[in-house]
């Protein structure tokens, strides 16, 4: 299989500096306030589309372009497409599941189009993460207490979900493709399925960046598994990036980071909330805040790449590449070969 230039050619910046990946959609999104028709635009849709954020590629183009823009001016190294929600699952619940190609390709094509123009502006390689998010769907867990063995979705039906968002974003122009806000890891492989299959189909590798999220102060997420048993459980498959995203801020996510950070031998990149929304739901850390704690993981060794999720913006983005500039990323360990298991926590077999 044909190997992937663009993950080489991250990998060679990713040598060189910790590198900055972008920050929030929704709360960007949030500052335009638009109606319900400027996210139905001209479309003939039969329900209540305000909300829709991956719909505004096509009706709203210009907004996502902006926002991405104002990520790679901030710092950002690479960007991702507009389309956490992009797939046929949650675009049923808009009435809009028939449009999920199209919204992945424009978004996809947004965000190459903004990234070329970065890169011929300064010279300094840029690059297009094509988002998959986890879908209000599990396929671990019951949405019925009554029935704790139904499954709303079955495994060969997610993989085909995700298998449409990921041909459409390849087919848009992505470099990599990002799994991200991972609270099932059972969703995840299907995910992870799907882009190996594509790949296959496609006769070239397709660089994968996984990311989990935690979802209580155990540090695990909603199936279960802790850091350390999901990359045991992930590895196989090679990923270009993993790490954790979203969950709650950067504090709390340390103790994950410090324990994930000596196990993989592959970049770790790491993008949390700024800090826990307040009573309104709005994000208050104020930027220098959150590049603070970011240069604290830099100081220690822990990250090659950084970011932002939910409550950041480009400002954010900019505090935390003045936090990281100048200081080395982390060193990518040499793991030793052995058995390495995982149900709920990890187990290893030593040689």
């Amino acid at each position: 299989m044909i190997q992937s230039e663009a993950a080489a050619r991250l990998r060679a910046e990713a040598a060189k500096r910790i590198l900055l990946t972008d920050g929030a959609f929704g709360t960007m999104i949030q500052g335009y306030r638009l109606t319900e028709a400027d996210y139905r635009g001209s479309l003939d849709l039969g329900h209540d589309q305000k909300g829709n954020n991956d719909l505004l590629a096509i009706t709203q183009p210009h907004v996502v372009a902006e926002i991405t823009e104002a990520y790679l001016g901030a710092g950002s190294d690479i960007v991702s497409t507009n389309t956490f929600n992009a797939n046929a699952i949650s675009q049923a619940d808009y009435g809009a599941e028939h449009l999920v190609r199209d919204i992945n390709l424009a978004s996809a094509q947004i965000a190459r189009n903004a990234a070329r123009a970065a890169e011929v502006a300064d010279g300094r390689p840029r690059f297009v993460a094509g988002a998959l998010g986890p879908t209000n769907k599990t396929l671990s867990l019951s949405p019925d207490v009554n029935d704790p063995g139904f499954r709303a979705i079955g495994f060969d039906e997610l993989k085909h979900v995700y298998r449409e968002q990921v041909d459409a974003l390849l087919d848009g122009g992505v470099d990599f493709i990002l799994i991200e806000t991972i609270f099932d890891t059972l969703n995840a492989k299907a995910g992870i399925m799907a882009v190996l299959e594509a790949g296959i189909a496609r006769g070239h590798e397709i660089p994968l960046m996984i990311s989990f999220t935690v979802t209580d102060m155990s540090g695990r997420n909603l199936s279960g598994h802790s850091i350390e048993s999901f990359w045991a459980s992930v590895r196989h498959a090679r990923p270009l990036t993993i790490g954790l995203n979203c969950s709650f801020g950067a504090p709390q996510l340390r103790p994950s980071v410090a324990s994930l950070s000596p196990l993989a031998d592959t970049l770790l990149m790491v993008y949390p909330n700024a800090g826990l929304p307040n009573d309104l739901g709005q994000y208050d850390e104020a930027p220098e805040t959150t590049g603070g704690f970011i240069g604290d993981w830099a100081r220690e060794g822990l990250i090659n790449i950084v970011g932002g999720c939910c409550g950041t913006t480009p400002a954010h983005i900019k505090a935390m590449a003045h936090a990281v500039a100048g200081k080395s990323p982390r060193a990518i360990p040499t793991t030793q070969r052995q058995t390495f298991l995982a149900g709920l926590d990890p187990m290893r077999i030593a040689a």
